[in-house]
């Protein structure tokens, strides 16, 4: 990862000292800008509780804050969390130390749960079903991955996660997709090489 991610990439096979270490080393690891796809999906979306997963330094809790939001947002590393928390202590954010794969979600029924560039090892289904379960009547999920050229440039295999494809083919007729596309990212991460994000945006029905 660059200083130009946008990404939160912590829900990966990679643990927590090791973020830790990563966050110690760098004053700032990720951007402060907001990734574009939550800017372009959530924009028209109505306030209310939101999940962010994997919040990094806090640049999409603090834009969805602004907006009126309600956010949770959770981080396997410490570091990242004590960090985000420093740059923006409002009430408006709750900052929690959180691993989604083992820990229980801070929370149920939310109008929006966020997951930028947090890779779920395909062996781990049930944490993805944890995180749609979190999604509450009438809410939306918010998923964004680097397409998967990006993924191998950086020697990863993006067939070991779940990309959005797999989680759009978990979703039951409760579900209805309103994004799910490749998109151009305009500003490009990692160094140059992430140009497109895969998109998926889907509304949890009322019943």
């Amino acid at each position: 990862m660059s200083e130009h991610t946008h990404g939160h990439a912590h829900g990966d096979l990679d643990g927590a000292a090791e973020w830790d270490e990563r966050y110690r080393n760098a004053d700032r690891l990720w951007t402060a800008d907001v990734n574009p796809a939550l800017v372009a999906e959530a924009s028209g979306l109505q306030p209310g509780t939101a999940l962010d997963v994997g919040s990094g330094e806090g640049a999409d809790a603090r834009w969805l804050a602004d907006r009126g939001w309600q956010v949770i947002a959770v981080d396997i590393s410490q570091v990242a969390v004590d960090r985000a928390r420093a740059i923006d202590p409002r009430d408006a954010i709750t900052w929690l130390r959180v691993d989604v794969t083992v820990d229980d979600i801070p929370g149920r029924d939310f109008g929006l749960v966020s997951l930028h560039y947090f890779p779920v090892a395909k062996s781990d289904e049930k944490t993805v079903r944890r995180i749609l379960g979190a999604v509450g009547p009438g809410g939306h999920l918010l998923m964004v991955a680097h397409e998967a050229e990006g993924v191998r440039a950086h020697g990863r295999n993006p067939d070991d996660y779940f990309q959005p494809d797999d989680v759009a083919a978990l979703l039951d007729d409760n579900w209805t997709v309103l994004t799910h596309e490749t998109r151009e990212r305009g500003v490009a991460a990692g160094g140059g090489v992430h140009t497109h994000d895969v998109v998926l945006h889907a509304r949890r029905s009322h019943s």
